[in-house]
């Protein structure tokens, strides 16, 4: 059926996202799912939207929503941009943000669907090493560049940059957009989201799938000035006018609005975190220092595939990742008390 295809089809190399194992009873540490659900109230907003207004189409701006995220983190409904997931979002910027002459620059170690994206949009793109120790040195990007790109803390590794560190890119860049993506941001980081209203050329993208526990239902943002949102607005309007539906933008809103409950959750991933670091050191691990939801840890004497085997015979996924220099990694999302438990017992019996 190729022949079918438009001609840049068959060189897209696709995203592979973690596993989503069929079978019920296996311990799930590999695509850093938060272990804790939903906020109530943002349950209870979705169950109050389950009507017959489900016929009528979604406001198209999701204004109920862009209010309540203005609203959090003190800045105006224009510079607010909502998508289908933060990864939507990402495709937006990618499209109409960062297709420029300069390559756009990004870690060698960093989220994997950044390429898949310059590979859509026909992106030419320089992959940035990481130092020794695995963190983002911010002299590296002073250089001539079309855009920058860069999870903070950054994926996999769970190293987060300093808030002056991300300021130091952006003063060497003025003229290219800088993307800070937060996907992990609230479990132990300070957001960019601050700096928008100095920096004209900063975006910063969240997602509601890690700390607020609605991977299920999909939903990102962008935050920065009214000039790139309109940018990404455009971009949006002609590709899917309605991207987010009713129940997605009560529930997020709701969200937003249960502080008390996304405090809570938070602390106890932290917690919980710290607790896995200990344990990890305690049998030999070495582990990055994390500021995530997750943590990436390699052991000196075992290797990291024969490890990820050895897991999963016992019912524990954790994810393992190929590229030649983390290959000797893993990354392990945090689950609850029991879950971390069954990764240490199974780790105990090798």
């Amino acid at each position: 059926m190729s022949k079918f295809w438009s001609p840049f089809v068959k060189d897209l190399v696709p995203y592979v996202p973690g596993e989503q194992p069929k079978l019920a009873k296996l311990v799930k540490l590999n695509t850093n799912e938060n272990p804790y659900g939903p906020s109530p109230k943002a349950l209870a907003a979705m169950q109050t939207e389950l009507n017959d207004n489900l016929r009528l189409y979604p406001d198209p701006n999701s204004d109920v929503l862009k209010q309540a995220v203005a609203k959090y983190y003190g800045v105006q409904g224009n510079q607010v941009f909502l998508g289908n997931g933060s990864d939507e979002v990402l495709a937006h910027i990618f499209h109409g943000l960062l297709q420029h002459d300069k390559p756009l620059l990004f870690p060698d170690i960093s989220y994997s669907f950044y390429p898949v994206y310059c590979g859509l949009y026909g992106i030419k793109f320089d992959a940035v090493p990481l130092d020794e120790q695995f963190q983002i040195d911010p002299a590296d990007y002073a250089k001539p560049n079309g855009g920058i790109i860069f999870p903070n803390p950054n994926a996999p590794t769970g190293c987060l940059l300093a808030l002056d560190a991300v300021e130091q890119i952006l003063k060497a860049s003025p003229d290219s957009v800088v993307v800070v993506d937060e996907a992990y941001i609230d479990f132990g980081g300070e957001t960019a989201i601050t700096l928008v209203d100095r920096y004209p050329n900063l975006l910063v993208t969240q997602t509601l799938s890690k700390s607020r526990s609605l991977a299920g239902l999909r939903v990102g943002l962008a935050v920065g000035h009214p000039d790139l949102i309109e940018a990404l607005e455009r971009i949006k309007n002609s590709f899917n006018s309605y991207p987010l539906d009713r129940l997605a933008i009560v529930g997020a809103a709701a969200a937003f609005e249960d502080r008390d409950y996304f405090d809570k959750t938070c602390r106890l991933v932290i917690e919980h975190r710290d607790k896995v670091v200990g344990e990890l050191q305690a049998k030999g691990f070495e582990v990055l220092p994390s500021a995530a939801n997750f943590i990436f840890a390699r052991h000196p004497q075992h290797d990291a595939a024969g490890l990820a085997a050895k897991l999963r015979e016992q019912g524990v996924i954790v994810r393992h990742f190929k590229q030649e220099r983390v290959a000797q990694f893993l990354r392990i999302s945090i689950g609850t008390p029991e879950q971390n438990q069954a990764l240490i017992d199974g780790l105990s019996d090798l």
